[in-house]
């Protein structure tokens, strides 16, 4: 096992330098096209760069017809675009200034958006000790994600490049900036209300201009999610006062102190900040499944709800940490994990008469369990915090690193099955660091395990996770500690409860067998791993990882011989293994063509943002799994419960629409749905009925639990 530690903290370090994400584009540019839209980055500098001086940057888009994109507030259903910007010091850019944007009724749905051609203007702050490059410029890069509609969603991104002069002034879109400064929204000095009247909110604004007196004016909430964008509504005038009474949202998730608000005359708008009076009503969380409660309350906690909605945290923090504490016990036997847990309890029969060895080992392995756990959450926290819209197994959502994945365990099946021991390619020197580190061999240990069973979502792990990004950075990454925990406990029992120990088989042949036979278990994964690419970068990246693999086996083999022929076949199977990286290896991280989900005898059919309340707003019931390809405890639902005659049988005789939601590569719409949910990783199985909560099933699902949430509705 030790040589297999040295493989995989080399293949490790290689995995964690590679992207987590990956884009559409890959080469910057000012003008990136799709299908739908055509984006460009703009910059307007009249007066050159300098502080002090108006600089503005913007994003036009310019859009297909009966095509749109979204405002900061989407309505009933969307995603805002979303700019990250990088910038060179002493340059801070500002938010959107969003133009005023326009209803779209779509069927039940309404939201808010832009048609046509829009810019998106952002404003530059340049600090006194801005420093341009040696060119003379201000570099600028943009990484852009926008959702765009019309009767389908499709989320697209793009990356762009533009270089601006400092000292000449740079005006060429002033009409088209000033066209966007026209279209904002001036703000209103007049006293402006929202009063909350049961399930609706009276609205009124003073100071609005004579020229709009008596007209009906378009109202838009800044705050999403808080009024019923398609519901009728109604205005008057009460002399220069404009009022309105409009519905509350049914699943209303904000209760703001403040409204802002926009109300606009045909492209003229005006903006206010409405000081809300009255006590907004309870917001209604999503419930979970009978049996996912039941347990929690068999083990002494709550059942999990959504963030915004959690009436008593330090409660719900509790019942968090038990279900990381269970789960982290249940990671252990996923296919992936047992196997290096097996061969490290199994280890402790060389030496049974070592106590002291054995607890030092099992306290290493514990931290380096307990310290990758934290590490991949505060990363995923830290990048979520900068805007990326991640979750739980968020690396395995990048090819680069499911192809890594793959190498690691190639060469650990390899090591395993007795085809090369990894002492024979080092110096003596560096191979005696097992003897003397044993410490840190067992940690090492502990770092595998977590790489492995990180695509896994475990029993009560979901909740857990989800309510976790929500939390403060402390409190979330005690989940996560807590998680780590939960895995290490049966090794750590192991190596300091004798009686564990005792129950242990004696030392024999029988553990050379055992070794090279876990092997499989780990060429299984090989297996997987493909397949999971091949979902992510089509057939011709599954292949060209295949060819890889083949080829650094013969890496492997090759230098295992001796003599003359070692060197001869080594050099051969290196050049080999180098030249298929060169020429078949970008197909590894190459998008698919085509990565919907495929309507399985028109059953399934793929998710989309805004078609779960388009179908539940028209009566019908709507059952959705977030799903990837990449996740264990998916495929496993799949094949074991979804696929089941019965299971399908009775979703059949209830008129369910079945949608499934493919997070297997990285999808902003699917990453809100699951937060919405009070989740950031899958497996998530929801019920969507008009009228009631969203019911949440078990991560792992069995047919008695389907069956019975089916009849329930």
């Amino acid at each position: 096992m030790s040589s297999v530690r040295r493989v995989a903290g080399l293949a490790l370090a290689a995995a964690c330098a590679l992207p987590l994400t990956s884009l559409a584009q890959t080469g910057a540019t000012t003008v990136v096209k799709t299908e739908r839209v055509r984006a460009e980055l703009m910059a307007h500098a009249p007066d050159g760069i300098g502080p002090g001086k108006q600089v503005w940057l913007g994003l036009q888009l310019a859009h297909a017809p009966e095509w749109h994109t979204y405002w900061m507030n989407p309505g009933d259903s969307g995603l805002p675009t979303s700019l990250q910007w990088t910038l060179p010091a002493g340059v801070v850019a500002g938010d959107i200034a969003w133009p005023v944007p326009k209803k779209i009724p779509i069927g039940h749905l309404a939201n808010y958006g832009y048609e046509g051609t829009v810019l998106l203007p952002v404003p530059l702050t340049i600090a006194p000790d801005f420093k341009p490059s040696l060119a003379g410029d201000l570099p600028v890069k943009l990484k852009v994600t926008w959702l765009v509609c019309r009767q389908e969603c499709i989320p697209e991104d793009g990356e762009f490049a533009l270089s601006v002069p400092v000292r000449s002034t740079t005006a060429g879109n002033g009409a088209v900036f000033q066209a966007s400064f026209d279209a904002q929204p001036k703000p209103l000095s007049g006293a402006s209300q929202v009063e909350i009247a049961g399930q609706a909110i009276k609205v009124k604004v003073d100071g609005l201009p004579a020229s709009v007196h008596g007209k009906d004016l378009e109202f838009f909430p800044e705050t999403g999610e808080v009024i019923e964008t398609a519901a009728k509504w109604t205005q008057a005038w009460q002399g220069g006062t404009w009022t309105a009474q409009v519905p509350l949202s049914a699943h209303r998730t904000a209760s703001p102190t403040v409204l802002p608000i926009v109300l606009a005359a045909g492209p003229q708008g005006w903006r206010t900040q409405a000081k809300v009076l009255g006590q907004w009503p309870s917001v209604q969380a999503p419930t979970v499944s009978p049996a996912l409660a039941a347990a929690l309350a068999q083990s002494g906690g709550a059942s999990p709800a959504v963030p915004a909605a959690v009436p008593a945290p330090s409660v719900t923090l509790v019942a968090a940490l038990l279900g990381a504490l269970v789960g982290g016990l249940i990671l252990n036997l996923m296919p992936c994990v047992f196997p290096i847990l097996a061969i490290k309890v199994v280890g402790f029969t060389r030496h049974a008469g070592d106590r002291r060895g054995h607890r030092v080992a099992g306290l290493a392995y514990t931290a380096g369990v307990v310290a990758s756990f934290a590490a991949l959450g505060g990363l995923m926290l830290a990048l979520r915090a900068a805007g990326e819209q991640l979750g739980w197994g968020f690396q395995l959502q990048s090819p680069g690193v499911v192809a890594a994945l793959a190498v690691l365990f190639t060469l650990i099946g390899l090591n395993l099955a007795g085809v090369f021991h990894f002492g024979s390619f080092l110096p003596s020197r560096v191979a005696s660091l097992e003897a003397r580190h044993p410490a840190a061999n067992a940690f090492l240990s502990g770092v595998l395990a977590v790489a492995v069973a990180s695509p896994c979502t475990a029993p009560f792990m979901g909740a857990s996770l989800g309510l976790a990004i929500g939390l403060p950075a402390v409190q979330a990454l005690l989940i996560f500690v807590v998680l780590g925990l939960g895995m290490a406990v049966p090794y750590l029992a192991a190596s300091w409860v004798p009686a564990v120990a005792r129950l242990l088989p004696r030392p024999g042949a029988w553990m050379d067998t055992f070794r090279k036979a876990m092997a499989f278990p780990m060429f299984a994964t090989v297996a997987w791993l493909v397949w999971v690419l091949g979902q992510q970068s089509g057939i011709n990246g599954a292949g060209a990882l295949l060819a890889l693999l083949v080829a650094l086996s013969m890496v492997v083999w090759a230098f295992t011989l001796h003599g003359r022929s070692r060197a001869v076949l080594a050099s051969v199977a290196v050049a080999v293994l180098v030249l298929l990286a060169w020429g078949a290896g970008p197909n590894i991280t190459h998008a698919a063509a085509d990565r919907a989900v495929r309507a399985e005898n028109d059953v399934w059919q793929p998710w989309q943002p805004g078609r779960v309340e388009q179908l539940i707003d028209s009566g019908e019931t709507v059952f959705v799994d977030f799903t990837a390809a990449w996740c264990v405890t998916c495929q496993y639902n799949k094949q074991t419960t979804l696929a089941r005659d019965e299971v399908m049988s009775d979703l059949a005789a209830k008129k369910v629409r079945l949608l499934r939601a493919d997070w297997t590569r990285r999808d902003p719409a699917i990453t809100a749905a699951l937060a919405a949910l009070g989740r950031n990783g899958v497996p998530v199985y929801v019920f969507y009925k008009k009228g009631r909560p969203p019911v949440v099933l078990s991560e792992v699902l069995s047919v008695k639990e389907v069956r019975s949430a089916i009849a329930a509705l």
